[in-house]
């Protein structure tokens, strides 16, 4: 199914002529613009738009389609200026993961019930399993989980994809340097269940890569989790828009996984039988607008990491150059005998 965000993505992208330019328009990340293009096109079925390098350039399919998406948002903006009066208003149920309630539904809660102020909703916590089954029952009007393989009655399309994180306790400044985990010592690892999408990932990821494990702790309450890692020389591996607003705090030290990075990607899934609500469809898009700009965070803060680290190596690299040259200077000469 075409979302909305897929029709803004491809018109900022053909008219600003660039997936980079349309990201900042967008305010999302340029791999996220990517993917509801991908999306697009794969429902359609068509090529809209041919990449060279880094200019893009609409095909004539990309170019009728275009025509199309502006007089549907021309509409979509006066249908919203008439809302604006009577209001968004119903009842909805929403099913999401701690991964999404710990730091993105607070602000996501905000900016819906100030656009939507008619809207009652009410979010159940649960992990993936128990909201697939509310889904299939029609108990709630859309769910966040782990992407799967899908399942007779539900329909779904991809949310986000988030690096992976190793969180440990705060004992030094490497938040959001990145980390191989083959190169640390065995880990002791807090795990969700063996029914948990991610966990089988996860394992498949430490499997591979050769990562060791000294011990394993099961534990699907992610609270729990958190405090224990926090008091423990126990790490997990969480995604980083669960973990994003502890970026600047001191309690825990995330850092992205890396050589190889892993990724987690969670999927909006709904009854196939049911049409999205307005008021569900308004909440669904700024939920994700959130997890995008979490994304967003996490790309400018890992590269000006980056930078530094960058920096602070060409600077002991030239500070040894400097010693030898120093050290070449002062070596005493040999006196000249006449």
């Amino acid at each position: 199914m075409i979302s909305l965000r897929q029709i803004r993505s491809f018109v900022a992208v053909y008219e600003e002529g660039s997936f980079t330019s349309a990201a900042k328009r967008e305010g999302a990340t340029q791999s996220g613009i990517s993917q509801h293009l991908k999306q697009l096109e794969s429902e359609l079925g068509a090529a809209l738009l041919e990449r060279n390098g880094r200019d893009v350039e609409p095909t004539l399919a990309g170019k009728l389609y275009y025509r199309e998406c502006v007089e549907l948002l021309k509409k979509l903006e006066a249908a919203q200026q008439s809302v604006a009066v009577n209001h968004v208003r119903g009842a909805i149920r929403v099913g999401l993961m701690p991964t999404f309630t710990r730091s993105v539904l607070a602000p996501a809660l905000e900016k819906f019930l100030a656009s939507a102020p008619g809207s009652e909703i009410s979010v159940t916590e649960a992990y993936s399993g128990v909201l697939t089954d509310m889904i299939l029952k029609g108990e709630l009007d859309f769910a966040v989980v782990p992407a799967f393989e899908g399942a007779t009655g539900i329909s779904h399309r991809l949310l986000a994809r988030d690096r992976e994180m190793l969180v440990s306790a705060k004992r030094s400044k490497k938040t959001l340097e990145p980390v191989k985990l083959s190169e640390l010592g065995p880990l002791k690892v807090v795990l969700p269940g063996l029914q948990n999408t991610r966990r089988r990932n996860i394992e498949t990821y430490f499997s591979v890569n050769g990562v060791a494990v000294a011990q394993r702790l099961e534990l699907d309450a992610m609270m729990g989790t958190l405090q224990f890692v926090a008091a423990s020389d126990w790490v997990a591996i969480l995604p980083f828009v669960m973990m994003a607003s502890d970026i600047d705090g001191g309690r825990f030290d995330v850092r992205p996984l890396e050589d190889p990075p892993l990724y987690s990607e969670f999927v909006l899934i709904e009854p196939a039988r049911k049409a999205m609500s307005p008021a569900a469809a308004l909440f669904a898009d700024i939920l994700q607008m959130q997890t995008e700009r979490s994304q967003l965070m996490f790309e400018e803060r890992a590269g000006r990491r980056q930078q530094v680290m960058a920096a602070a190596r060409r600077g002991r690299g030239g500070g040894d150059r400097i010693v030898r040259r120093d050290n070449f200077v002062r070596k005493p000469r040999k006196p000249i005998i006449p």
